[in-house]
């Protein structure tokens, strides 16, 4: 008998998590025939799940997950649909949640590095254990979160499970037109060239792309890339060096700009906000490296899709980075400034360290499968739903 599967996809749009979604959605609908599947998602965003196969349903619910009217009015609207399971795809359980359900927790970089005191952060932090500790499994994107999970909230192994998420596959599309040559330099780049003259970018640069939380650690990042300059100032490839970051506004974060400030890197750091995907793709394939200094990752997708662009890598030893990047990165101590510049430098200045880092980047990336998560996720649906038979 076909199971019910409602999927609470309001996240969609989000940087992260929407694509664990959307790719997730995607690669059920290849797999999955038999079950039918309710996708709870607003009204606007109806177009994200077009062209989805017959046992596939978006059924439309308005509220936020941050509302607080969303404990009650959400399990509500699941009882009428009378799924028999639902996955809520980040760790935002309403109170009020019905039984079964599977959550998937990308990481706790919210509670770990971002609370605050008061009622707000007290109830955040409570409601984060209770969906944790009442759901019936708790998909971990890393081996390194399932540990947090296991060890912080106490959730037992045995309603823990590991499931890798993937890169968007779009970042692995490389026709002929986007493909780069051993040496770096681009095949057919007439639209490469149109995005970096629409940005006036004609220098070489590093790039980051991702929010600026502070565990991002991106203070230690401009520093360390100012640390760099001076070192490699009379370069002739890399004097005009410069860093670009893909993501936040700086004006919310004004850490960082006393950072940019202090190290008097204020015309060679440039922040960008966020840009359309094609365009993101772009800028991966052109950077000379991409740093991600990050202190905390439940999983580090971009480290991946900068891999999957055959760009060299630089990033953290800590939490699941070196996980989930192996031995196709420069791993470096986050918290040490000059180790940071020294796997930069490495980097830009090691022609057959940047070869083997692009072609052991791309192997890499290849052990993260949408379909391979598909399957496991699914597995772990059926699990569910036989061990509640068994008990009723």
């Amino acid at each position: 008998m076909p199971l019910r599967i409602a999927i609470d996809v309001r996240r969609v749009r989000d940087f992260g998590i929407g694509t664990y979604i959307r790719n997730l959605v995607s690669s059920l609908a290849k797999l999955d025939t038999e079950n039918e599947y309710y996708l709870v998602t607003r009204q606007s965003d109806a177009g994200e799940f077009a062209g989805m196969p017959p046992n596939f349903r978006t059924v439309y619910y308005e509220r936020s997950d941050s509302s607080y009217l969303d404990h009650i009015a959400f399990p509500l609207f699941l009882r009428h649909l009378s799924p028999d399971l639902c996955h809520i795809p980040l760790n935002a359980v309403p109170l009020l949640m019905p039984k079964p359900y599977i959550v998937t927790v990308h990481d706790m970089s919210s509670l770990l590095y971002e609370r605050r005191k008061g009622w707000r952060s007290n109830f955040q932090l409570y409601r984060f254990r209770r969906g944790l500790l009442r759901a019936n499994r708790v998909i971990a994107v890393s081996e390194a979160t399932r540990r947090d999970i296991e060890q912080i909230f106490g959730v037992p192994p045995k309603r823990s499970r590991q499931i890798y998420g993937a890169p968007d596959p779009r970042f692995l599309i490389r026709s002929r037109a986007s493909a780069r040559t051993e040496e770096g330099a681009s095949a057919g780049d007439d639209e490469r060239r149109r995005v970096l003259e629409r940005y006036q970018i004609n220098y070489p640069f590093l790039l980051y792309t991702g929010n600026i939380r502070p565990q991002k650690n991106i203070p230690r990042l401009v520093e360390a890339f100012a640390v760099l300059r001076g070192d490699i100032e009379n370069n002739p490839v890399y004097k005009d060096l410069r860093l670009i970051i893909i993501g936040d506004e700086i004006s919310r974060f004004p850490e960082v700009r006393r950072a940019v400030i202090q190290t008097r890197v204020e015309q060679t750091v440039r922040f960008l906000g966020f840009i359309p995907f094609d365009t993101l793709r772009i800028f991966y394939e052109c950077a000379a490296a991409f740093v991600f200094p990050s202190l905390y990752e439940g999983f580090g997708l971009p480290p991946l899709e900068a891999m999957a662009c055959g760009t060299p890598v630089v990033t953290s030893n800590v939490s699941s980075l070196p996980e989930v990047v192996g031995d196709a990165a420069v791993i470096v101590n986050p918290e040490n400034v000059f180790d940071i510049a020294r796997g930069i430098r490495e980097i830009l200045l090691d022609p057959d360290l940047r070869r083997r880092l692009r072609e052991k980047g791309f192997e890499q990336v290849r052990r993260f499968n949408w379909e391979w998560t598909a399957r496991q996720v699914l597995e772990t649906y059926h699990e569910v739903i036989d061990e509640v038979r068994k008990h009723q």
